[in-house]
């Protein structure tokens, strides 16, 4: 072969050996250079589509109420109470009365002091044994009772119900209960004639079953491997001390369970714990957090996404807090306020004015301002609650006392004072008009905002059916009370609205017996300071961008006028959606409200959260 033709045959042998290589090199070189040809927003969106959060796999357990009830008998009524006719309820407490050796039942049933009424409590997530929950009672439709005002309720013992071809049928025993009865301080001006019939025991109840929280892995998920991922993942972001031992709050317990512990900074706002925990990454490096924090930080300032990415920055933690800072000193209120709300459970201090403004200037975002407030351990928070007790608004000064009382209780300016064992006393300073707070829920307590209030004499009040409050002729006040059974009880202390709650207390009365002369006093003029009951926010107030809120600085309850419906913090198909609002922090939120005609009469099988009911027995 001649030495031209030699060549050509290794030049083309070469060539057909090269050529997938240069593909390949070609498709790389072409990849680089379209991967370089992309803006650094399509950048960050690839990073963030990549990235896989904890929601992505499993959904929080646990997270709902679960209702427990049964019969129970009032005792205690001035003659206004009455024999009820044949029922499930009747037979159902007869039987509980009979095993808790009540000498003739019938006759006590009988009797115009007693009345049988249902009690219904509510389990709330996270609820320990021994905590203290509020009961409500109802008296059934059918009876002849005309008033359970100053009744007590006898202990009973509280169950998952139903009922099944007219017979009531009682599952696991989950709680206990006694206590005073209060009606609404204001039923006697309703005409709504069974007002009167309801009722609630604050903390009347108590826990005896501890109640988990944890998430659960979705079924086509289900893996061991991806169970402990999740919790390690969780554990990077969130820990807590027992025993002075550091421990993440995630314990993966199978392939399907992620036992969670409450972390102590969200124990007022669980909703809002268990959305952060939805949103930490499952896992990513460096690189690709710098490009989703690039990515948050846009949407952070912008109102329409802030609520989201202020979530998922919280979820990141420290590295999160220089976004954060920036989204703070944006000029659009809700901007500020997300930064500032998570900013305050990273406890970072620089959020305690911003927050203590949106109390004062954004009605929507106030119980979530308040609840991080609480949240934060900083001297400088404290100061701005007591702050907020001089503003005139009834929620606000309320919302801060209880914000405050939820970060320590025993804050010198909280002045607590718990008269007889039975109910707490609050006399706290305040420059903002006089004003006496009572609560329906939550905790049995008087708040006096402004000290030195006095009543307006003459005066003479009930305060339950034994204890008499009038006043004397050298400007003094009587307290009084009569009973059958023990000696007259008598106390005489100066015309002051605090030293009449303390004789109150002093001679027997109960919580609801003090409530009832305050309202009494309102209702006659007798008490000049404003009156005021649950003064908090209630579910359901929503931020309008295009037609801002009419504030209240004059006070009271002022509601929204528009904008969109607020998103459930808890449900399960809320993750990486924008939020608008939230429900409320369970610092002021509560239990459903045993509202339904029917369930005096036939309470249903139907539990709060049925998931949770069963989870509860373990």
């Amino acid at each position: 072969m001649m030495p031209q033709a030699r060549w050509f045959a290794r030049f083309l042998l070469a060539a057909l050996l090269l050529a997938p290589a240069l593909a390949a090199l070609d498709g790389c070189t072409g990849s680089v250079l379209r991967s370089r040809s992309q803006s650094p927003e399509d950048i960050a969106d690839d990073a963030d589509s990549q990235t896989k959060y904890v929601g992505d796999f499993a959904f929080p357990y646990g997270t709902s109420y679960v209702r427990v009830e049964g019969p129970v008998l009032i005792t205690g009524l001035a003659g206004t109470g009455s024999d009820p006719p044949p029922s499930p309820q009747r037979s159902a407490l007869l039987a509980d009365m009979k095993a808790h050796s009540v000498a003739d039942p019938n006759k006590v049933l009988a009797s115009p002091n007693t009345s049988l009424a249902w009690a219904r409590a509510y389990l709330p997530p996270g609820v320990r044994k021994g905590d203290r929950i509020d009961v409500e009672v109802r008296v059934p439709g059918q009876s002849e009772t005309t008033s359970i005002r100053g009744g007590w309720m006898m202990e009973t013992h509280l169950k998952e119900m139903g009922v099944v071809g007219g017979q009531i049928h009682s599952g696991n025993e989950l709680a206990i209960a006694e206590g005073p009865v209060m009606v609404d301080p204001v039923a006697h001006e309703t005409a709504d004639p069974t007002a009167k019939l309801r009722g609630i025991v604050l903390g009347g109840g108590v826990a005896l079953k501890s109640r988990e929280m944890a998430f659960m892995l979705k079924e086509e998920d289900k893996s061991i491997f991806l169970s402990k991922q999740l919790g390690d993942a969780v554990n990077r972001r969130f820990h807590t001390y027992v025993r002075g031992t550091k421990q993440g709050v995630a314990n993966p317990v199978s392939d399907t369970r992620i036992d969670l512990v409450i972390h102590p900074r969200y124990k007022n706002n669980l909703g809002r714990y268990i959305q952060v925990i939805r949103n930490v990454a499952l896992s990513e490096s460096p690189e690709q957090q710098l490009q989703r924090l690039d990515l948050l930080e846009r949407q952070l300032l912008d109102p329409v996404t802030s609520a989201q990415a202020a979530i998922r920055l919280e979820a990141i933690g420290k590295d999160g807090v220089r976004v954060l800072k920036k989204g703070q000193e944006a000029k659009d209120p809700e901007v500020r306020f997300y930064s500032a709300e998570a900013l305050a459970y990273l406890d970072e201090s620089c959020a305690v004015e911003p927050l203590k403004q949106a109390v004062k200037d954004e009605p929507e975002f106030r119980p979530y301002a308040l609840a991080a407030l609480s949240a934060l351990n900083d001297l400088r928070a404290a100061e701005a609650l007591r702050d907020l007790f001089d503003l005139p608004s009834a929620e606000t000064r309320y919302g801060a006392f209880r914000a405050l009382w939820a970060s320590n209780q025993r804050d010198w300016q909280l002045h607590g004072e718990h008269l007889a064992g039975k109910f707490w006393l609050h006399e706290v300073a305040s420059a903002g008009p006089p004003m006496v707070h009572v609560t329906h829920s939550f905790r049995p307590e008087i708040v006096l905002f402004g000290e030195g209030q006095e009543f307006t004499l003459p005066l003479a009040l009930e305060a339950g059916n034994s204890i008499i409050v009038k006043s004397l002729d050298d400007g003094e006040i009587s307290v009084a009370r009569f009973s059958r059974k023990e000696p007259d009880q008598r106390r005489t202390v100066k015309n002051s609205v605090a030293e009449a709650i303390r004789a109150i207390a002093a001679v027997g009365g109960d919580y609801p017996d003090a409530v009832q002369a305050l309202e009494e006093a309102r209702a006659s003029g007798a008490l000049s300071s404003r009156f005021e009951v649950d003064a908090i926010p209630e579910w359901g107030r929503a931020y309008d961008r295009n037609h801002r809120l009419v504030h209240d600085s004059a006070g009271g309850n002022n509601k929204a006028t528009g904008g969109s419906q607020p998103a459930s913090s808890t449900s399960d198909d809320d993750a990486g959606e924008p939020i608008a609002t939230l429900q409320l922090p369970n610092l002021f939120g509560g239990a459903p409200k045993f509202v339904d005609t029917a369930g005096a009469d036939e309470p249903d099988a139907m539990m709060a959260d049925k998931k949770t009911a069963a989870d509860i027995q373990k």
